[in-house]
């Protein structure tokens, strides 16, 4: 299912579970008046063809004490590393997102830390550590000013 194949419905139930998704499927059917049975296929499929994810609770990392914020930019020795190095970020707790991109850098991870010494220590002994990182670079977020889903298109 492509974008161009969601019908006006499908992007209406999209934005109502983007708004608030623990809501349940009869109040989205009772607003978009169709009824709860239709809400609950729609969402079926629409879990089936990989548009929705489960829901999930946002944790506020600086609430539990990690009150540093930081991208670090991964530069890969060889592409042959690449899977590698993936895999054992995967094991570093701090991590809570990572992406390949292009440019000088193959890799950016986000990572919470209790403070700047902790963010040291995992980009130093952490992160460079791992056979195949040549280089990194990181970046300290300030704040974040906001995190919104892709819009639906409506």
């Amino acid at each position: 299912m492509l974008k161009n194949q969601l019908d006006a419905t499908d992007r209406r139930i999209l934005q109502e579970l983007t708004i608030d998704a623990r809501q349940p499927f009869s109040k989205i059917a009772e607003k978009l008046k169709v009824s709860n049975s239709l809400v609950h296929q729609r969402v079926k499929k629409l879990k089936e063809v990989g548009i929705l994810g489960d829901a999930s609770f946002r944790v506020n990392p600086e609430s539990l004490g990690f009150e540093t914020c930081a991208f670090v930019q991964i530069r890969i020795r060889q592409a042959k590393f690449m899977k590698s190095v993936v895999e054992k970020l995967t094991s570093v707790r701090e991590i809570v997102e990572c992406a390949n991109i292009a440019g000088r850098f193959a890799i950016i991870v986000k990572i919470y830390a209790a403070n700047n010494s902790h963010l040291r220590d995992v980009v130093y002994e952490s992160i460079q550590n791992i056979d195949g990182v040549e280089e990194t670079n990181t970046v300290v977020s300030f704040e974040t000013n906001f995190i919104r889903n892709i819009d639906v298109g409506l």
